[in-house]
Formats: structure tokens, C-alpha cells, sequence
């Protein structure tokens, strides 16, 4: 009994229920038990709600602008700009004074009356010449706004209808009577002015 005790104590174990000796391996054991018990991946589930669509960026769409409740007059600016310079231009060839003959009216258009006349005539070229480019696309640089260009021009225009207004050239000293055209220039004249301001009313 005692060398029967003695050769099974000095047997290594191995691997019950086999004949042949097999050492413990515990990676293969892991193996076998992944056989037996797959493991089944993790799949991610469908959200409920999808997530709110992020705002595109819009800093390059111009901003809009406000509603105001002149709107309908502010847009006048532009056809004010080419009437109002319509009219300058043509009521230059118009009678800035008027005399009396030997029973005969003559008069002396604004033309004929100097460098002033003449002025006043290139002025409506100018405002109408500012109303094609902006129509034909061509607009002024951002740093000469059409508005400041159009005030000034009818302001010069002005300055020009007054002069001839009050000072009369001693050239015409028979005609010292003032035409009814010298006032129609000073009407397109501030009417020029009043366009430019509507126009900046625009821009605003």
C-alpha cells in the first residue's frame, strides 16, 4: 500500500479522464470556453430623434433690412435724380432774362448769359450721366457715395442760378427783367438737392 501511494504522489496531474499526460494551459482553455460562448459584438442603436441640423453659416448673405414706413418715398430718390437733372439741362437754353424793344419782347437764354449758363447746363449732363452709369451697373466707389456726389452738384447748380438771379453781366443792360427759365433752373437746381437726400435716405 505504501508503494502504491508513493508512485501516485509522484505522478504529475494532468488532464482527468485521459491516459496521456497534457500540461494546464490557460490560453488554450480561454479558447475553448470563446467556442463554446461566442461573444457577440456590441451594435449600436438607431437614436429616437435624430440630432437638430447645426445653422449654416450666414455672414455672407447681405443683412436684412428693416421695414421703414417711408419706404415708398425713400424710393423717389432715383427717378427724382435723372428729372430733376432732366430739367436742369434743358432749362439752360431757357429765357433767363427778358427785355422790351420797339414793341418787341426779346429775351437772353441761360446760355448766352456766360461761363454760368454753361456751368449750369454741364451740371444736369452730370447728374443724368450718374443715373446712366448706376443703371448701366457701374456704381462710384465706396468712398464717394452717389448721394454726397448728386447734393453737391445741385448745390453748385444753386450757387450758379443765384448768382445770375441777383448779379445781371452789364453786357445785357437793356434786359433787366429775370425770364421765367432763370427760376425753373433754380427749381431743378434744389430739386437735385432733394434727390441726393433721398438717395442717402436709401443707402441708409
Amino acid at each position: 500500500m505504501a508503494k502504491n501511494s508513493t508512485k501516485s504522489s509522484g505522478t504529475p496531474r494532468g488532464v482527468a479522464g485521459s491516459n496521456k499526460w497534457t500540461p494546464f494551459c490557460p490560453t488554450a482553455s480561454r479558447r475553448r470556453a470563446v467556442r463554446l460562448f461566442p461573444i457577440l459584438r456590441p451594435v449600436q442603436t438607431p437614436e429616437a430623434f435624430p440630432p437638430p441640423l447645426e445653422p449654416e453659416d450666414d455672414w455672407l448673405e447681405p443683412p436684412t433690412r428693416p421695414i421703414r414706413p417711408l419706404s415708398s418715398i425713400w424710393a423717389w430718390g432715383g427717378r427724382l435724380t435723372w428729372l430733376s437733372g432732366l430739367l436742369l439741362s434743358l432749362s439752360a437754353f431757357t429765357d433767363w432774362y427778358a427785355g422790351d424793344g420797339q414793341g418787341v419782347t426779346t429775351a437772353v437764354i441761360g446760355w448766352h448769359t456766360g461761363a454760368l449758363g454753361k456751368l449750369v447746363f454741364f451740371i444736369g449732363l452730370a447728374v443724368l450721366g450718374i443715373v446712366a452709369l448706376r443703371e448701366s451697373g457701374i456704381e462710384l466707389p465706396a468712398t464717394i457715395p452717389e448721394s454726397l456726389v448728386v447734393i453737391a452738384l445741385g448745390s453748385l447748380s444753386t450757387i450758379f442760378v443765384l448768382i445770375r438771379i441777383i448779379s445781371i453781366p452789364d453786357t445785357f443792360f437793356g434786359w433787366r427783367g429775370r425770364g421765367i427759365g432763370i427760376f425753373i433752373s433754380l427749381i431743378a437746381s434744389l430739386l437735385v438737392i432733394a434727390a441726393g437726400l433721398l438717395r442717402a435716405g436709401e443707402e441708409l
